[in-house]
């Protein structure tokens, strides 16, 4: 995936997100919902963490097509 598929991955991402948060503005989320959203917000940081991987490959002189998704367990892991 290149650096546009992965923007516009992120863009849908988001905006589900957001018609979910949305939709229950005042109201609680289903245990369901929830779940999307969990999912979602995983789902995000390791597209993020692709395009960050994209980005520093080109920088070190290396093909951006080199980088791999890396597994929820990895990427929720990191320290921030």
């Amino acid at each position: 995936m290149d650096d546009e598929a992965l923007h516009h991955r992120i863009d849908e991402l988001v905006a589900e997100e957001h018609r979910l948060e949305r939709a229950h503005i005042g109201s609680a989320l289903s245990a369901e919902e929830k779940e999307r959203l969990d999912r979602l917000g995983v789902q995000l940081d390791r597209t993020w963490d692709l395009l960050r991987q994209r980005d520093a490959r080109r920088r070190a002189g290396l093909d951006p097509d080199g980088a791999t998704e890396r597994d929820a367990d990895t990427v929720e892991g990191y320290r921030q």
